[in-house]
């Protein structure tokens, strides 16, 4: 997996919902790691479930980041905390969801400088399919894309989505607009990674990053007394069998089409 020399791609590694406790383990401990074997020149992370499986904070953030994020993608669950509610305006490099209205609080988009020259455009959409109401991905992600086009062409997309035709549905949208369409949300990375015929790199679903012996990332019997029983239940972090999941993507830095891109999938044991 050595990178690229022709000293033209820019790569980077997009890494699968953070989830709770054991999945900031998973990057307080290995990621440096990851970085050193992927060598990525921009690390993404999407962190909507940082806090307890549901929502973050602005400390859940910033601890991620001292880890090697660089860049904090959010999703559904990004208001479920009131600390990032109020704090998300004092946070660098996180991206809401950009179809949220207007006058929510946070950032769209991320322009990030990778130097030399070289920078990285990140941008978050939700769903609407089976999650709340917001306005229409397919403009908001048409008219954004547009804008941040004339600042880079390597733009990065977390798709963040519960319906995986949805999710192809605007990667095949923006093919050729964006250089990639990373789907997120669902926990479960699929096996579908390809290059669209116009040039953005798309997967359904990049995976999670935390605790795979459990029912997408929750203990599962309470999960199982919810779906089982019909009962109500509250869900906490499951702990064991800890994996990191994500996705690595190569973009000729002159053009914005992506040039490759490939699953990464880690196993590690239990940290303390």
């Amino acid at each position: 997996m050595s990178k690229p020399k022709e000293g033209r791609l820019v790569r980077i590694l997009l890494i699968g919902d953070v989830m709770g406790k054991p999945g900031r383990l998973i990057l307080r401990d290995h990621l440096h790691s990851v970085r050193d074997e992927c060598r990525p020149d921009l690390t993404i992370a999407n962190g909507e479930n940082l806090a307890g499986g549901l929502g973050a904070t602005p400390d859940l953030i910033r601890e991620i980041m001292s880890y090697g994020v660089q860049v904090v993608t959010m999703g559904n669950h990004t208001w479920r905390r009131s600390e990032l509610i109020k704090g998300i305006d004092s946070l660098d490099n996180v991206v809401r969801p950009a179809n949220y209205p207007p006058d929510s609080p946070g950032m769209t988009s991320v322009i990030y400088d990778i130097g030399r020259g070289r920078r990285v455009a990140v941008f978050n959409l939700v769903g609407r399919i089976f999650m709340d109401s917001t306005d229409c991905p397919f403009r908001a992600g048409l008219e954004l894309s547009r804008q941040l086009r004339t600042q880079t062409p390597v733009i990065i997309l977390d798709m963040h989505a519960e319906a995986t035709s949805e999710k192809a549905a605007v990667g095949w949208y923006l093919d050729g607009k964006v250089s990639a369409v990373l789907g997120s949300h669902t926990h479960v990375q699929t096996a579908d990674e390809r290059i669209l015929p116009q040039g953005t790199a798309f997967i359904t679903d990049i995976g999670m990053t935390g605790p795979h012996d459990g029912i997408i990332g929750m203990k599962c019997e309470q999960v199982l007394t919810r779906f089982a029983r019909g009962l109500p239940s509250r869900f906490e972090v499951a702990e064991k069998n800890l994996q990191l999941h994500g996705v690595l993507v190569d973009v000729d830095e002159k053009t914005g089409r992506a040039i490759n891109i490939e699953r990464v999938s880690r196993t590690f044991p239990e940290s303390d």
